[in-house]
C-alpha cells in the first residue's frame, strides 16, 4: 500500500528511499555521536581520575545550556563573537575578492604573488598574535585582524580559481559590443564567479570560526573564547561543555545560511 501511494504521488519506491536515506542518516549520525557522547561522559564520572569531569556528559551540559539559554547569558557571549567574525570576514573579503580577481585575470602578477602568498597561507593565523597586540591599540582590533589573516587566503584563492575557468571568449565578444572595465567587472565577471567568491567564503567561515575562541583568549572580556577561558577557570565543566555545543551548533547554522546562498546562486545561473 506504502508503494503504491508513493506511486500515485509521482515518486517511485527507489526515489523514496533515497529521500528516506536523505533525512534518516543525519539524524542516525547524530544519535551515534550522541551516544558516543554518552558512554564518554559514563566513563569520565564512573572513573576516580576523571569524576571532576562529570559535567561534561550530556544530561549536564544540555541542561545547562538549556540555562544559559533562557538567562540571556549564551547571547551575551554570542553576539561579541558574531560582530568580530562579521567584521573579519568583511575586511577578508574587501581584501581578498579584488586580489583574487587580480590573480585570476593578471598572468603577470599570479606568477609574482604565487610563492609569497603560499608561503604567507601556510603561516597559523595564531602565529600572528604577538604582531596583533603590538600593530592594533586595541584588543578588539587585533582579534578581527587574526580572523581576517585566517580567512582572507581562502576568498584569494576561490575567487582566483573561479576567474580562471571562465571562458575568455566572453570578455572578447563584450569588448567588441563596447564594454568597459567596469562593465566587464560588474556585468561578466562578478556575476559568473558569485558562486566561488561565496565557495571561498564558506572555507573562510569554517577557519575563522576556529580561530575565533583561541583568539578571544587575548584582553577581551566577552565572547565565546573568554567564556570557555572563564569556564575552564572556574572548574564550571557543564558550563564549559554547554559552550562546546552552541559554537558546534552555530557555526553549523552559519555555514548552512552560507550553503543556501550557494545553492541559490546555483540555481539563478542554471535558470
Amino acid at each position: 500500500m506504502t508503494s503504491i501511494a508513493v506511486e500515485r504521488e509521482g515518486v517511485t519506491p527507489r526515489q523514496g528511499r533515497r529521500l528516506s536515506l536523505r533525512f534518516a542518516a543525519p539524524l542516525v549520525g547524530l544519535a551515534i555521536l550522541i551516544a558516543i557522547w554518552a558512554v564518554g561522559g559514563a566513563l569520565l564520572a564512573h572513573s576516580p581520575q576523571g569524576a571532576a569531569f562529570a559535567g561534561f556528559a550530556p544530561r549536564p551540559a544540555l541542561t545547562r545550556l538549556v540555562t544559559m539559554l533562557v538567562e540571556g547569558s549564551l547571547r551575551d557571549a554570542l553576539l561579541p563573537s558574531l560582530r568580530r567574525i562579521g567584521f573579519g570576514l568583511g575586511w577578508a573579503a574587501a581584501l581578498g575578492i579584488p586580489i583574487g580577481v587580480l590573480v585570476g585575470q593578471n598572468a603577470l602578477f599570479r606568477e609574482l604573488t604565487h610563492v609569497p602568498f603560499q608561503l604567507l597561507r601556510m603561516i597559523s593565523p595564531l602565529a600572528w598574535m604577538p604582531v596583533a597586540i603590538l600593530t592594533f591599540p586595541t584588543w578588539e582590533g587585533a582579534i578581527i585582524f587574526l580572523i581576517a589573516a585566517a580567512a582572507v587566503w581562502s576568498i584569494i584563492f576561490a575567487t582566483a580559481n573561479g576567474l580562471q575557468k571562465l571562458d575568455p571568449d566572453w570578455f572578447k565578444l563584450a569588448r567588441n559590443l563596447g564594454a568597459r572595465p567596469w562593465h566587464l567587472l560588474a556585468v561578466i565577471t562578478l556575476p559568473a564567479i558569485a558562486q566561488d567568491i561565496l565557495v571561498g567564503l564558506r572555507l573562510a567561515l569554517g577557519v575563522a570560526w576556529i580561530v575565533l575562541v583561541p583568539a578571544e583568549y587575548l584582553g577581551v572580556t566577552s565572547g565565546l573564547g573568554y567564556a570557555i577561558n572563564d569556564a575552564r577557570d572556574t572548574l564550571e565543566y557543564d558550563r564549559l561543555a554547554a559552550l562546546i555545543v552552541a559554537i558546534g551548533i552555530i557555526g553549523f547554522a552559519l555555514d548552512g545560511i552560507l550553503l543556501l546562498a550557494i545553492r541559490r546562486v546555483r540555481w539563478t545561473q542554471s535558470s
